[in-house]
């Protein structure tokens, strides 16, 4: 109940967000669903339903980590002294966040078990009725059990993921200046003290340079076995699909320290008051930014290959295969929009003490614009490699 009423008399921006991972997530139920429709019309097609299923891994993935984001930035998750006092901490306020996004999920997910009857024809009344009829198996009763199952996946896997990020941490008692502990050091010398660098860049890299390698081989190795990919995509061979797996995992990995590096070099070379406060900026926000930074770019760069690698002949893709990559995409980029808008909100004390001490709104709309130029010049080039090089192994 009172997660209802924090949600109830929440902004409208913070509404709109939760609305958006519904939607996220009745697509990814839709597809789950659609899954078992196949499943149920081919039965003696095992293999083709597990590879569907597999296919969903990524739309599953995508929405879990813009839930997990929305709950992270949501105000009524973070603490305050006025909530402490009548017995809501840091733990009641992880649960209530976990809540918070089981239902909006659960309600995406029942979303998708109503639009997947409508289409089948269980449910008469409205334009389009069992339009698809056919394809989902409508012929056959549907199995309620397995049904609530898939649906349960994406509600389960994000409000666990929230919980786990959100989840109260012991400040440490060694502290990098003068033994405070982190809250108190970040909060005494951040004016001076620029944030320490993200620790997963070396780890990143090699997870990149691994994942190419791996693609590379696999790709010239005689009698691997080929997925077919969804959309009527050619068949790739399984280690080929690995070792992109690895590419994406080390390009998420890196964003962070790669964004920390834009800061450094913007900071380089006697910099003005714009290069510093914009270096600065992105050091602070590194963490922040930079993981949606690297997701994006995955997003992309898998979308840059393949429409290079299928340019002379594009196979044609089907409304699911659509609507899978439809979703991926979108929670990319409603990932990383969540997070600059919660870095903007985040600074906006820093932005309101340089005003009063006079510094001209020009100026910090320039520090914004060349902090966004740095991110593009150096992520964009990146995308454009990473893609080059993981459809070349393909294409040979």
């Amino acid at each position: 109940m009172l997660a209802l009423r924090l949600a109830r008399g929440a902004h409208p921006l913070v509404q709109l967000r939760r609305l958006l991972v519904a939607a996220a997530s009745a697509g990814t139920g839709f597809l789950l669903l659609c899954t078992l429709g196949y499943a149920m019309g081919h039965p003696d097609a095992s293999g083709g339903a597990v590879l569907r299923l597999a296919w969903c891994v990524a739309p599953i993935a995508a929405t879990v980590y813009f839930a997990v984001t929305v709950a992270r930035t949501d105000p009524a998750t973070k603490p305050r002294s006025g909530l402490s006092a009548v017995g809501l901490g840091p733990a009641r306020l992880t649960v209530l966040a976990a809540i918070s996004t089981a239902v909006a999920c659960t309600l995406g997910s029942m979303v998708a078990l109503l639009f997947f009857l409508h289409l089948r024809g269980d449910l008469t009344g409205l334009p389009f009725d069992g339009a698809s009829a056919d394809l989902l198996a409508a012929g056959q009763p549907l199995p309620l059990g397995a049904a609530l199952t898939l649906l349960a996946l994406v509600p389960l896997i994000a409000s666990a993921a929230s919980a786990a990020v959100l989840r109260p941490r012991t400040a440490r008692p060694g502290a990098r200046h003068g033994g405070k502990p982190d809250a108190v050091q970040d909060e005494a010398t951040a004016p001076d003290a620029p944030a320490a660098p993200p620790s997963g860049l070396p780890w990143g890299v090699a997870l990149l340079a691994a994942g190419l390698a791996v693609e590379t081989y696999a790709s010239r190795s005689p009698g691997s076995s080929g997925l077919t990919m969804p959309g009527g995509l050619t068949a790739s061979p399984a280690g080929v699909l690995a070792g992109w797996a690895l590419t994406a995992v080390g390009l998420a990995l890196a964003g962070p320290g790669l964004t920390y590096l834009c800061g450094r070099i913007l900071q380089a070379v006697r910099p003005g008051a714009m290069r510093l406060l914009a270096g600065r900026g992105l050091q602070e926000e590194a963490r922040r930014i930079g993981r949606p930074l690297g997701v994006l770019c995955v997003v992309g760069s898998g979308a840059y290959a393949a429409l290079t690698l299928y340019s002379g002949d594009r196979p044609a893709m089907g409304p699911l295969t659509t609507l899978g990559a439809l979703l991926v995409a979108g929670c990319a980029v409603l990932t990383l929009a969540t997070a600059a808008i919660d870095a903007k909100h985040a600074r906006s004390d820093t932005t309101s003490a340089l005003l009063q001490l006079g510094a001209p709104a020009s100026m910090l709309r320039g520090t914004a614009a060349l902090r966004a130029g740095t991110l593009a010049a150096v992520f964009g080039p990146l995308t454009w490699a990473v893609a080059e090089l993981a459809a070349l192994p393909l294409a040979g």
